[in-house]
């Protein structure tokens, strides 16, 4: 290695984003490169992030993971989507599925183009109709997908739902074993060099000092590093977002086990519905300034499916990110760089997406500005447009029923998601901003789900006639319908193939 080279990493916390991080690099640097992880028993973690996107099989795949051992040794479970419950008025409901929408494209112009004109004359279903992932998720089937060309069943697209604290544990025995020394300890301060204000070392609650050529600070909200030691500052999004407490209980499975997140919303904010093979994970997500943290309470363990497991445990928080995600030799992962509410099951992308970054970026011990300023500038893109995202969700209400849903409709939004929202009215156009990182299809579904149509359609879906048309989108149903219908029960495709051993 040159004299330049990184030699020492020092990871401080463990938890998801710690491990997620200690993994990756011991398996992507497997020599010269000495990996230390401090984080302490005594201090817990916030584990929110148990529902994930299709990106992270890519990162089980990175780290060679096998994914039936991954779901036994997690308690996973599959996702194929979201389904959203009273977002847009009471007793509506819409799905974002993961996967394409309607199968296929007719030339240049998407399906749902298609199908805009025929439901604007009230001859087609609504969009999950034609979503394979829809479809199947209304049914409780799940598989991988096969080989076979022209079938549905040839784009499944999946995520997880797991315990993110078996997950830590699981990468931490994948990463120890790969070298990674861990510590344990609680930091109680942080040494910075006098010349340049960069991380030194950090000082252990039994005297030990830890030194290292790059800091990354997995410290959770606290932003141990990042903030209480190099002063970052913090972009603060609350008056968009202004939920500000969760609240977080697992409670016994029930039937049917739904391979899908469920998100309902409440009189100040939204319930989450995380179903695992040992229980289902549950929490309220709401706003203080509009119900009392015991009203909160109330409402979350009156709505649980099965038997409440543990007391609510509750959390705090600040939607936003921090103002550099790297500052110096410390590089921000997890909660320590920022935070927005766990709605589209964003939370673990972030670790995963930072950490592919902070590799794509791995410095020298010069630190070169330019690429930090790159990093930083790539990652805030990311969060901003994940932002916008989830404000369409609140945007877009049609509810008179509180003053929370009231006020989230009138509030203002930023100028990027007025475009976008105002492009999708005119003709039903959505285009994909550089790297963001909801698709158009995302997109789409959420646009639709939350009642917000278009005044027309591409002038290109005026070409087919009348007929072609009712039987181009008519058949596309069926053929969905039919493949979802041979597909197995997610709970017995569970059983055959990653049954998780009773805790």
């Amino acid at each position: 290695m040159s004299e330049s080279a990184i030699q020492r990493v020092v990871i401080v916390g463990g938890g998801t984003a710690g491990w997620m991080t200690a993994a990756t690099l011991s398996k992507l640097f497997p020599r010269g490169l000495e990996l230390i992880l401090i984080e302490s028993d005594e201090i817990g973690t916030v584990g929110v992030g148990e529902a994930t996107i299709p990106q992270i099989r890519l990162f089980n795949a990175t780290l060679g993971l096998d994914e039936n051992d991954f779901i036994r040794k997690t308690q996973g479970s599959f996702k194929l989507g979201i389904e959203f419950v009273d977002w847009t008025r009471l007793g509506h409901r819409y799905m974002h599925a993961f996967g394409p929408v309607g199968g296929r494209d007719l030339g240049l112009v998407q399906f749902y183009q298609y199908w805009l004109k025929l439901k604007q004359q009230g001859k087609a279903g609504e969009l999950g109709d034609y979503t394979f992932n829809t479809v199947a998720s209304r049914l409780n089937r799940f598989m991988r997908p096969i080989n076979k060309p022209n079938s549905p069943l040839s784009q499944i697209y999946y995520a997880f739902h797991f315990d993110a604290s078996l997950y830590a544990r699981y990468l931490r025995g994948l990463s120890e074993a790969r070298g990674v020394q861990r510590l344990e300890g609680k930091i109680t301060d942080t040494v910075l060099r006098p010349d340049d204000g960069f991380i030194q070392s950090v000082r252990l609650n039994d005297g030990r000092e830890v030194t290292g050529d790059l800091f990354i600070d997995c410290s959770g909200f606290r932003g141990l590093l990042i903030e209480q030691a190099l002063k970052t500052g913090y972009d603060d999004w609350s008056d968009w977002l202004p939920c500000n407490r969760a609240l977080a209980v697992p409670c016994s499975s029930v039937s049917p086990f739904t391979p899908y997140t469920r998100s309902t919303a409440r009189t100040a904010g939204w319930q989450w519905r995380i179903p695992l093979q040992h229980r289902i994970g549950n929490g309220y997500v709401y706003c203080s300034d509009y119900i009392s943290d015991d009203e909160a309470t109330a409402t979350l363990l009156a709505n649980l499916d099965g038997k409440a497991l543990a007391e609510p445990r509750p959390l705090r928080f600040v939607t936003g990110m921090r103002k550099r995600f790297w500052n110096k030799n410390c590089v921000a992962i997890g909660l320590s760089s920022g935070f927005l509410e766990p709605l589209e099951s964003t939370s673990i992308h972030f670790i995963q997406s930072s950490i592919a970054k902070l590799v794509a970026f791995f410095p020298t011990r010069a630190f070169s500005e330019v690429d930090i300023a790159e990093y930083n500038r790539q990652v805030q893109f990311e969060f901003e447009r994940a932002r916008d995202f989830i404000l369409l969700h609140y945007k877009a209400n049609e509810r008179d029923d509180s003053p929370f849903w009231i006020r989230c409709r009138e509030h203002g939004v930023p100028d990027t998601l007025a475009h976008k929202i105002d492009l999708f009215k005119s003709h039903g156009r959505i285009f994909r901003d550089q790297e963001e990182l909801f698709t158009e299809v995302s997109w789409i579904q959420v646009l639709l789900g939350q009642n917000v149509i278009p005044k027309g359609w591409h002038p290109m879906v005026d070409l087919l006639d009348q007929r072609e048309l009712e039987q181009f989108v008519g058949g596309i149903q069926g053929v969905m319908q039919r493949a979802a219908e041979v597909m197995p029960d997610h709970a017995a495709f569970i059983q055959q193939h990653c049954r998780a051993p009773d805790l």
